[in-house]
């Protein structure tokens, strides 16, 4: 359990800037694993230190896969 948190401070507190597509394709992997291990936990003890956790990685992932996804052409 505690590795998930340590994961998931690394990663809320990782640079954006200057990332290839495959970084932020792993970095959308990445936070879609911290993710879904800490909704274990979760699902066990209700903590909402635990899902205040899940909704900021899950913010930071919006993010780059919006990114991911770029401007659409019209």
């Amino acid at each position: 359990m505690e590795t998930l948190l340590i994961e998931a401070q690394e990663f809320e507190d990782m640079k954006m800037s200057n990332m290839s597509t495959s970084d932020r394709v792993k970095a959308s992997r990445k936070a879609k694993a911290i993710i879904l291990g800490i909704n274990e936990f979760y699902k066990e003890t209700k903590d909402e230190n635990l899902m205040d956790v899940m909704k900021r990685v899950t913010e930071k992932k919006q993010k780059i896969e919006k990114r991911l996804k770029g401007r659409p052409s019209s």
